[in-house]
């Protein structure tokens, strides 16, 4: 049964520092494709980071330049090191993960960012 555990969201000032952790069960983070999305109150789940084998990196375009998507292998575990927060990454992120045709969610991680 694949499920997907996040950690590593919390409160942080504009310009501050978070790094997300998703670290998946039922299989290794280098088979399938995986990423990160988030939802803020009202809006729909936007699309932040993905990272796959056939595809690479990609990114969200508000992202872009200040969020970083990588895996280890070793501890399993794919993260999202997000710098430069701003008021508007405030989101639910949810981790997710392309496993044949059916796509999986964590319980998703609060992140706040606020002065």
């Amino acid at each position: 049964q694949v499920q997907l555990v996040e950690s590593g969201g919390g409160s942080v000032q504009p310009g501050g520092s978070l790094r997300l952790s998703c670290v998946p069960s039922g299989f290794t983070v280098d088979r399938y494709a995986m990423g990160w999305f988030r939802q803020a109150p009202g809006k729909e789940r936007e699309k932040v980071a993905c990272i796959s084998k056939i595809d690479g990196i990609s990114y969200g375009d508000s992202v872009k330049g200040r969020f970083t998507i990588s895996r280890d292998t070793a501890k399993n575990t794919v993260f999202l090191q997000m710098n430069s927060l701003k008021p508007e990454d405030t989101a639910v992120y949810y981790c997710y993960a392309v496993v044949g045709y059916n796509n999986h969610w964590g319980q998703g991680t609060q992140v706040t960012v606020s002065s």
